[in-house]
């Protein structure tokens, strides 16, 4: 049924929309007749994705806000006020992590990955949610990790640590506002293509196949892949869904293979004689 996926009339805020899983996300949702706020730090790459959205008839606004910074975040949605005068939908998706070693990770590198994956998406949250309750409707997605859930290692402590935290944020944040008509869901994705985890794999020839070796759908993510979940959270289509953690990850969670420990496996045997 087209109807439960139309969002003509509807006003999304989707933060790292330059590229990625943001990109994808605001073009999908202005497929579905969305009016669509594109904020991104990188202005060249939110411009374009906003000349795409115009192209098939929508309206998009284009903001270079520091989605780390509460006080950036609450003049974004004054200008969303000024211009739209009301929100439907958040993509809370950009954010920076940062790899280092348990042993070596700095307080201030843990405190600016808190800052940024955090606080800056509380922040997100609270402004937006503040705007959905007063309409009596709304929905937000989170980004989160499979770091959320499961440890990674390879130097992801700080990531994971914030990642967790936006689950539990999901949840909290459900479990007040759902009764009031705004819901709040969170999608965990693995490792999706972007610019920074390309030039990874580049570096590391190996590092692709590892990733792989845990993902029984045989791929590694794709930012398309965000497309068809982020209108399923804006439409009707989802009404009754909230506080929910959704995997996007080709498998990975169900088969419990996540992470890399910072040791060679031990023999299978070993394993079994202790069971």
């Amino acid at each position: 049924m087209k109807e439960l996926f139309d969002l003509t009339g509807r006003v999304a805020v989707v933060s790292g929309a330059a590229q990625g899983m943001g990109q994808a996300t605001a073009l999908a949702l202005a497929q579905h007749g969305a009016d669509v706020v594109l904020v991104d730090r990188n202005r060249t790459g939110a411009d374009a994705t906003g000349e795409q959205i115009r192209a098939i008839g929508r309206r998009a606004i284009v903001l270079d806000t520091n989605v780390s910074d509460p006080d950036a975040i609450a003049a974004l949605f004054r200008q969303v006020d000024a211009e739209f005068g009301r929100v439907d939908f958040l993509g809370n998706i950009a954010g920076d992590g940062h790899l280092a070693k348990p042993e070596e990770l700095t307080i201030a590198d843990l405190h600016r990955v808190l800052q940024n994956l955090v606080i800056g998406r509380f922040a997100m949250c609270q402004e937006a949610g503040r705007r959905m309750l007063q309409q009596g409707r709304g929905s937000i997605m989170n980004i989160g990790s499979l770091a959320s859930s499961t440890a990674l290692g390879r130097g992801h402590i700080a990531y994971s640590m914030a990642m967790g935290a936006v689950v539990q944020m999901t949840r909290e944040l459900s479990t007040e506002w759902s009764h009031r008509g705004v819901r709040v869901n969170c999608v965990t994705p693995a490792q999706v293509v972007n610019p920074s985890l390309a030039a990874r794999m580049q570096d590391d020839p190996t590092l692709e196949g590892r990733f792989l070796h845990g993902i029984p759908a045989g791929r590694l993510g794709q930012p398309r892949d965000i497309m068809g979940l982020a209108v399923l959270l804006a439409s009707d289509a989802s009404e009754w869904i909230s506080g929910a953690i959704i995997p996007m990850d080709g498998g990975n969670m169900a088969m419990n293979a996540g992470g890399t420990p910072g040791h060679e496996q031990r023999p299978i045997q070993a394993f079994r004689a202790e069971r």
